[in-house]
């Protein structure tokens, strides 16, 4: 749906991909995602980075009301397992980590009870190169 109301939009030239970042946030890096099974080297990386913004936000999150929202630890190992398992950005999702931009967005917009230590060495994923990609 997302893909279908958007590209009605004439967006202007600097923002023509929008649709792109925006659709292609549920692609997993393996192919096996939706809607287009793309593999990572098929997709741009604003459209990687927005599927790793998009399940740090969903996990996050406070005002879904079928799910708790998680401390950042738990965030954090979640989608460690998620970059190792081929669903995100293995390079992507350790600049979050490396680049303390996790911590940020915590502090900026997470509830203090959320907010708990995490290793970062201990969520590390195997760089795409790593893992033959």
């Amino acid at each position: 749906m997302t893909i279908e109301m958007l590209i009605s939009i004439p967006f202007p030239s600097h923002i023509k991909n929008v649709v792109e970042y925006a659709g292609g946030h549920h692609e997993h890096m393996d192919g096996t995602g939706f809607p287009n099974h793309l593999k990572r080297s098929q997709m741009s990386i604003p459209a990687r980075i927005l599927g790793v913004a998009d399940v740090f936000e969903a996990l996050s999150s406070t005002d879904r009301p079928y799910k708790k929202a998680k401390t950042l630890s738990e965030i954090i190992a979640i989608m460690s397992d998620m970059a190792k398992g081929g669903h995100l950005d293995p390079d992507l999702f350790n600049l979050l980590l490396t680049s303390g931009v996790y911590r940020e967005y915590a502090e900026q917009y997470m509830k203090e009870s959320q907010i708990d230590e995490v290793d970062i060495n201990a969520y590390l994923a195997p760089s795409a190169q790593d893992l033959g990609e």
